[in-house]
C-alpha cells in the first residue's frame, strides 16, 4: 500500500516498476556469464558422464575387478594378493659356467698345398678323398698270404718230364745278381752247398709247405732267420749242372713231395706265365 499510495483506487496492472535500460543490460550481462560459465562446465563434465555409456567403457573396471584381491568371509581364507605374496619365491638358478669356445682344427692341405682359403681347401679335400677311393677300389687284391713271384725273368722250363727226365721245379732265366725274393714268409732252415744245385736256400713257410732255391750265386739270409713275402734272400746264380744263370725253384708240401709250383702260386694269387713278368 505504500508503494500504491492510498491516494490509488484501482488495482495496478504490473506487480514490479518498470525496469531502467541499464539494469536491462546488466541482467543480460549476467546471463551471459552465466551461459557461459554453464557451457564450459558441461564441457568438461560430458566426457565423465559419457564413458560410462560407451561400448567397452566398463573393460577397465572388469579388469580391475579381476584383479582385485578375493577376500572369502568367514573362511579364513587370505586374499589371493596376500598368498601371492606368502608363496616363497623359486630359488635362483645357479649361473652357468662359461663354456669354452672350441677352436677350429687347422685344415689338412689337400695335394699338400698350404694356405689355401677354406672356400677352395674344402672341395679340394673333397676330391682328394674321392681319388684315394678310387685309388684303393683300382688297386690290384693283396695275394693271399702275402705270396709273390720271386724274380721277374722270364720261365725257360716248367714241371714235369725233360729231356727224359722229371724236372720237379720252374726255371726262371735272369742275369747273375739279380735278386731272388722270398715267394712267403717263412723261417729259413738251410743255407748252403747242394749236391746239383752248387748252393741252395730252403724256406719253411708258413702253411707248413718249403720252397727251394737252387742255382744261387750269393745269399743274402742265414740259417734261423725269419724272412717276409717279397724279402730278398738271394740272387740268381749259374752254380752247380746249369747252363746259364737261372732260379730253379720247388715247392715241396707238408708230406716232403715235390709239387707244380704254378699252380701253387697262383692259388695264392700271383698267376705265372711264360715269359718276363713285373710281378
Amino acid at each position: 500500500m505504500s508503494l500504491i499510495g492510498d491516494d490509488i483506487a484501482g488495482r495496478p496492472t504490473r506487480h514490479r516498476v518498470e525496469s531502467t535500460a541499464a539494469d536491462r543490460v546488466k541482467v543480460a550481462a549476467g546471463v551471459a556469464v552465466a551461459a557461459g560459465a554453464l557451457i564450459g562446465t558441461v564441457s568438461q563434465i560430458a566426457p565423465a558422464v559419457a564413458s560410462p555409456l560407451l561400448p567397452g567403457s566398463h573393460d577397465g573396471d572388469e579388469a580391475a575387478a579381476a584383479n582385485a584381491p578375493m577376500t572369502f568371509r568367514g573362511t579364513g581364507i587370505l586374499p589371493v594378493a596376500q598368498t601371492k605374496a606368502i608363496t616363497p619365491a623359486p630359488e635362483a638358478a645357479a649361473p652357468e659356467a662359461p663354456v669354452a669356445t672350441p677352436v677350429a682344427a687347422p685344415a689338412a692341405a689337400p695335394f699338400g698345398l698350404q694356405n689355401l682359403p677354406p672356400e677352395i681347401a674344402g672341395p679340394l679335400a673333397q676330391a682328394e678323398q674321392i681319388l684315394k677311393g678310387v685309388q684303393q677300389q683300382a688297386a690290384p687284391a693283396p695275394a693271399p698270404m702275402g705270396a709273390v713271384r720271386p724274380v721277374g725273368g722270364e720261365i725257360s722250363s716248367g714241371f714235369g718230364s725233360r729231356w727224359g727226365e722229371m724236372h720237379y721245379g720252374l726255371d726262371f732265366a735272369d742275369q747273375i745278381g739279380a735278386p731272388i725274393h722270398s715267394v712267403s714268409s717263412g723261417t729259413v732252415i738251410e743255407a748252403g752247398p747242394a749236391s746239383g744245385f752248387g748252393l741252395w736256400m730252403r724256406v719253411q713257410q708258413d702253411d707248413g709247405t718249403i720252397a727251394v732255391y737252387g742255382h744261387v750265386n750269393e745269399m743274402l739270409a742265414h740259417v734261423g732267420q725269419r724272412v717276409n713275402a717279397g724279402d730278398v734272400i738271394a740272387t740268381v746264380g749259374n752254380r752247380g749242372n746249369s747252363t746259364g744263370p737261372h732260379l730253379h725253384l720247388e715247392i715241396w708240401d707238408k708230406d716232403g713231395t715235390k709239387i707244380d709250383p704254378m699252380p701253387y702260386l697262383a692259388a695264392k694269387g700271383v698267376p705265372l706265365q711264360w715269359g718276363p713278368s713285373a710281378h
